[in-house]
């Protein structure tokens, strides 16, 4: 499959409706490498208990372990919405090339609506970013979401 970032990025959001449908933040990730999905994951820190369980370190955990090594470099991670300061730092410790992220959330995204951690100096790797790949339909089913829980 080529690197076709609108094909990866709907196999975050079917991940993301799998977070919601499970009462969680409507949140999916993907990573590929090599025009293949080497990991997944959806938001689950209610389920698991786990405030680092999001889609973004899910994803990680599952990418490292099937490659047997927590570091992915060439790799690149697709996720609904842009990555908070926790997520960004594990892309960066794991060496992932490149983050492709659909919406932007403005309280807690680090890569664009902050503190643009991804051209930050003292890393010692850095992350190519792209964003805005489905970003409407990314931000709606957020949006959907806590309509719905507000109620």
């Amino acid at each position: 499959m080529p690197d076709n970032h609108e094909h990866w990025m709907r196999r975050a959001l079917d991940l993301a409706r799998q977070a919601r449908d499970q009462d969680e933040v409507p949140v999916g990730a993907v990573i590929v490498r090599g025009g293949e999905i080497i990991g997944e994951g959806s938001n689950r820190p209610v389920i698991a208990c786990d405030p680092t369980a999001h889609a973004e370190i899910i994803a990680l955990r599952d990418a490292a372990e099937k490659e047997s090594n927590y570091r992915l470099p060439g790799s690149t991670l697709y996720v609904t919405i842009e990555p908070c300061t926790m997520c960004v730092g594990a892309m960066i410790h794991a060496r992932v090339g490149m983050v492709v992220f659909g919406a932007r959330e403005p309280r807690a995204g680090v890569l664009v609506s902050n503190l643009q951690l991804a051209g930050a100096g003292f890393y010692n790797h850095r992350l190519a970013v792209q964003e805005g790949v489905l970003a409407e339909e990314c931000a709606e089913l957020m949006s959907a979401f806590f309509r719905m829980k507000r109620g």
